[in-house]
């Protein structure tokens, strides 16, 4: 079996180490069949090519496709523009990818679609999301069930469906939660890999990040410790199978 590719953007040790073991762990992977890439750490190599891979998974971060060029961290501009130099590859040549939360604002923006803070930006926690008439025909999330909760937070959101997009899963507050581009190109917009204990890890880590008040923090995570958040974590393992 060909390894998957893991970009992670998250400059912070734990929330990247937590984040790697859980896609490991909802993927049905071991180390082994992954190449991780820490890319707040590493550039690409230059002889990186994402079709020597069984497939392509984006972890989340805390950067945003949508800040300006001059006030973005250095690091997050070279993780952005790493990410967005893999995407006429995958796109063109329909490569399995998987972008979570940060993968479909990249997606979007690389197929031509506004990622903006506009609308459609959601607060930390759990979210009830609903499959579409076509992602009820789609591979990855037929199984799914019709509706299902997800953890979510993002400042930024896609603002309309990418041309040839297909939308696969909305929720309320934010349309676009999972779309597909080709037939093996997908990103989310929640989580698919985040669990209870996960996601109270980053919240800890990212309190004073602006994504909620600090002071918040311990009823947020008493929110997601309460949750009943199971079914994303389908989506990734469907992935690993199906392209494995």
């Amino acid at each position: 079996m060909s390894r998957f590719l893991l970009l992670q953007l998250r400059p912070e040790t734990e929330a990247s180490d937590d984040e790697f073991h859980a896609f490991l762990d909802k993927g049905g992977l071991r180390a082994a069949q992954v190449h991780r890439l820490r890319l707040d750490r590493e550039d690409l190599p230059e002889a990186l090519d994402a079709r020597d891979y069984a497939g392509v998974i984006v972890g989340g971060g805390p950067g945003c496709v949508s800040d300006p060029v001059d006030s973005k961290d250095p690091v997050e501009a070279r993780i952005e523009a790493a990410c967005l130099s893999l995407m006429p590859v995958i796109t063109a040549e329909d490569v399995p990818f998987m972008g979570c939360c940060y993968g479909i604002g990249i997606l979007a923006h690389h197929l031509g679609a506004e990622v903006s803070k506009a609308r459609f930006g959601e607060a930390v926690g759990a979210v009830t999301c609903h499959v579409t008439p076509q992602g009820k025909a789609d591979a990855l999330t037929v199984p799914l069930p019709e509706t299902f909760d997800a953890f979510v937070g993002h400042k930024e959101a896609v603002q309309h469906l990418p041309k040839g997009a297909v939308h696969l899963v909305a929720s309320g507050p934010c349309p676009y939660q999972m779309i597909r581009f080709g037939q093996n190109v997908y990103a989310t917009q929640f989580h698919p890999e985040a669990d209870a204990a996960g996601f109270e890890t980053r919240i800890r880590i990212y309190k004073d990040k602006g994504y909620f008040p600090p002071e918040t923090a311990q009823d947020l995570i008493d929110m997601c410790r309460a949750a009943d958040v199971t079914v994303p974590e389908r989506l990734l393992e469907g992935f690993v199978q199906r392209y494995r």
